[in-house]
């Protein structure tokens, strides 16, 4: 199914005549990769894209429609234009939309529109672009955690990788360094000036065409000598993740599927209720996460679709983007130039080679 199939669907199950989209990730869901950020700091594009059945349209400000239509939009796509200081992006949608219609932002007379479950599964298109992303995020995270020092900050790691990843188009909504000290008390390791001193944790959820992919690599100077087997056991609970979400999206079953198998496993390798003290991740996309899973998550495990697991052990995580499909789980976030150790998934056939230490 097209995504236009997918959007004609919706219009005639909500009996609508129109839906737009100018929250960023699904304005580059609709567009193809089209950007309508200039300000990273709002939830709301400066532009957003409609579907009426027919065609896609786009509306902007007369500021930036020039912009969008020369380097962000498909030959062919209408932009409508309104003057800057005479209306508003929302006051615009409404008055040139046909009715009735839903937005995922504010537009007065408007549905809401929970895009989460259209943008699931992936395009043949969106597959080639994720590909791309995914070599390109982890050949820039290999790249500077190769470069890594003891004595180097978080911080001077955390501008290292903006600057790796912004030079290659990438955008890093996401970037966490954890040192050998905050690693081990933070699942969350937001970067501080503290110096990596034994280990670090490097993680990043990277952006591009609306897309993410999400990767954590660990470097070692002095590490301790639990960090290899936490990493390993990390690694089964991923592998774990993966295969029953390949399980689930073949049988019609559920993000709680899922995560009964990643409890499962957190307990065969011996850290029964870890998953209690982070998110486990989910369903990657156009989000970081489409969502996250829980106990008794109803979400459906679409296939083929952009999985990232995120497992951690008391200082030690293992997190990579898949593409999940019935017949395949293949590794995005990867350049090949990473150690590896290859684990087998608890309580399902599949072993898969997983990134582990690297010892600088």
């Amino acid at each position: 199914m097209t995504l236009t199939d997918r959007l004609d669907q919706y219009l005639r199950t909500a009996g609508l005549e129109a839906v737009w989209f100018a929250r960023p990730n699904s304005f580059a869901w609709l567009t193809g990769g089209g950007d309508n950020v200039v300000d990273r700091e709002g939830d709301i594009g400066v532009a957003a894209a409609g579907y009426d059945g027919d065609e896609i349209r786009v509306v902007t400000d007369n500021i930036e429609a020039p912009r969008l239509r020369d380097e962000e939009l498909d030959r062919g796509v209408d932009v409508e234009t309104f003057d800057w200081h005479a209306d508003s992006l929302a006051d615009a949608v409404a008055e040139t939309s046909p009715t009735p219609a839903a937005a995922d932002f504010d537009v007065p007379g408007f549905e809401s529109v929970d895009v989460t479950g259209l943008r699931q599964p992936l395009t043949e298109a969106q597959v080639e672009q994720y590909r791309e992303l995914g070599r390109d995020t982890a050949a820039a995270v290999e790249t500077v955690a190769r470069k890594a020092e003891p004595s180097h900050t978080e911080l001077d790691v955390t501008a290292g990788l903006r600057q790796e990843l912004e030079g290659r188009d990438i955008a890093t909504p996401v970037v966490l360094v954890g040192s050998a000290a905050r690693a081990q008390s933070y699942r969350h390791y937001t970067s501080t000036d503290t110096e990596l001193g034994d280990y670090a944790l490097v993680s990043v959820t990277a952006q591009r065409n609306g897309l993410h992919v999400s990767a954590t690599r660990a470097v070692a100077f002095d590490p301790p000598e639990w960090l290899a087997e936490r990493t390993r056991k990390a690694t089964r609970v991923e592998t774990t993740a993966l295969a029953a979400t390949q399980a689930a999206g073949r049988d019609g079953g559920t993000a709680g599927d899922v995560f009964e198998a990643i409890q499962d496993a957190y307990t065969e390798v011996g850290w029964e209720g870890e998953w209690r003290n982070h998110h486990q991740g989910g369903a990657a996309g156009f989000a970081g996460r489409e969502w996250i899973a829980t106990p008794g998550h109803g979400a459906e495990v679409a296939l083929p679709q952009g999985y990232a697991w995120n497992p951690t052990i008391a200082g030690a995580k293992s997190e990579d983007t898949y593409l999940v499909s019935s017949d395949d789980v293949e590794l995005l976030s990867g350049t090949g130039d990473w150690p590896t150790e290859t684990v087998s998934a608890v309580g399902y056939d599949l072993e898969l080679p997983r990134h582990t230490v690297l010892d600088l």
